[in-house]
C-alpha cells in the first residue's frame, strides 16, 4: 500500500514509520525539517520517500497527496504553553494545514487517518465519578491547541459528512516513549527523566494529583496499524487511543525521583491544565487491541534509553 506520513520524522510518526515500512508499505514522509527529524529517520531512510516541507504549503501538499493510497495525518504543533504564548501559529499549521491535506484527499481519493488529540474533550473533572471520555463526549478545549485540534477534528467529520471522505479521527491519549522531546515545549515523563540524569530535582506544577491516561508509542504504533487494517469500522467517527489506566503526576514524578535519588519541588500549576481523562478504549478494543506496555515498564524504556543517548552524546 503506498502510505503517506505527514510528521513522519515526529517522536510518534518516526515509530509509525519503520513499522510501516517493516509491514512492507510504500511508505513516504513529510515534514519540516530539522536535524532531530532526520536521526529520528536514520534507520530507515534509504526505505521511504522523505520530502522536506510543510503541511501548510497547499501545492507542496497536493503534489505529495496525490501518489498516495492513505494519509496518516500526524503533522501539528502540540505543546499547550506553545499555543498560549503563540496561538496564531497553531491555527496556520493544526487547522489550516489539515484543510490542506483533506482538500488534497478528496481530489485525488485518498483515505485520511488524523491525528486528533485527548485534549480536545477539556477538562474531565466535571464527569460523574464513573464516567469516562467517549468519542461522543462534549468537546470542551482549554487551550488554544486544543481548540485547534477541535477545528480540524470536525473539519474532518464534516468533510466524511459533505464529501464522502474515508476519513478516521483518532484521538490518542498521553504518549511517551523513547523519542519523545524534552526540554523547553517538551512532554512531562522525558522533562523529568532529563533533569533526573542531570541531577536536578523535579519541578511538578500544581499539587501533582492531575492524572492522564499514558500509553506508551509501541501500543500507539499497534492502534494505528489496527485502523489502517480495519478501513470500514471508523469512517467519519472517531476512537479514542487510551490503555483505560489513569496515572498522576505526582507518582509519575516519585517513580522517576525514586530511580535517580532526586528531590521533588512543587510550582505553580500550569494555565489550561487539565486534571483528570478517564477515557473509554471500549471502541479500540472492539477491533482486537489490547495494551502490551505498563505505565511502569515504559518509562523504565524510556530511561534507558534516555541513559543510552546521554552516552551518546558525551
Amino acid at each position: 500500500m503506498k502510505v503517506l506520513v505527514t510528521g513522519g520524522a515526529g517522536f510518534q510518526g518516526s515509530h509509525l514509520v519503520e513499522h510501516l515500512v517493516s509491514e512492507g508499505h510504500s511508505v513516504s514522509v513529510l515534514n519540516t525539517f530539522s536535524e532531530k527529524g532526520a536521526e529520528n529517520l536514520s534507520a530507515v531512510k534509504d526505505d521511504i520517500n522523505l520530502i522536506w516541507g510543510s503541511v501548510t504549503d497547499p501545492v507542496l501538499v497536493e503534489r505529495t497527496v496525490s501518489e498516495h493510497e492513505v494519509i496518516f495525518h500526524l503533522a501539528a504543533k502540540i505543546n499547550v504553553d506553545e499555543s498560549i504564548e503563540d496561538p496564531s501559529s497553531f491555527v496556520q499549521t493544526n487547522i489550516v494545514g489539515t484543510f490542506n491535506i483533506l482538500e488534497a484527499a478528496r481530489k485525488h481519493g485518498a483515505r485520511v487517518i488524523y491525528a486528533s488529540s485527548c485534549e480536545v474533550y477539556g477538562d474531565g473533572h466535571n464527569l460523574a465519578k464513573d464516567e469516562l471520555l467517549s468519542e461522543s463526549s462534549e468537546l470542551r478545549p482549554n487551550s488554544p491547541y486544543a481548540a485547534s485540534k477541535v477545528g480540524a477534528d470536525r473539519l474532518c467529520h464534516a468533510y466524511y459528512k459533505s464529501y464522502g471522505l474515508n476519513v478516521t479521527m483518532v484521538r490518542p491519549f498521553n504518549i511517551y516513549g523513547e523519542r519523545q522531546k524534552g526540554g523547553t515545549f517538551g512532554a512531562l515523563i522525558p522533562i523529568f527523566v532529563q533533569r533526573a540524569l542531570d541531577g536536578q530535582s523535579l519541578e511538578v506544577k500544581g499539587d501533582g494529583s492531575a492524572t492522564r491516561d499514558y500509553m506508551h508509542v509501541s501500543d500507539i504504533v499497534r492502534a494505528y496499524d489496527l485502523v489502517l487494517n480495519h478501513p470500514d469500522e471508523f469512517q467519519g467517527e472517531a476512537v479514542n487511543f487510551a490503555t483505560g489506566k489513569n496515572t498522576s503526576v505526582k507518582d509519575i514524578a516519585e517513580f522517576v525521583a525514586k530511580a535517580f535519588s532526586v528531590k521533588i519541588t512543587y510550582g505553580p500549576a500550569r494555565p489550561g491544565e487539565v486534571t483528570r481523562f478517564p477515557a473509554d478504549k471500549s471502541a479500540l478494543e472492539k477491533i482486537g487491541f489490547k495494551t502490551e506496555v505498563d505505565i511502569w515498564e515504559g518509562i523504565y524504556k524510556y530511561i534507558d534509553w534516555a541513559k543510552s543517548e546521554s552516552l551518546v552524546l558525551v
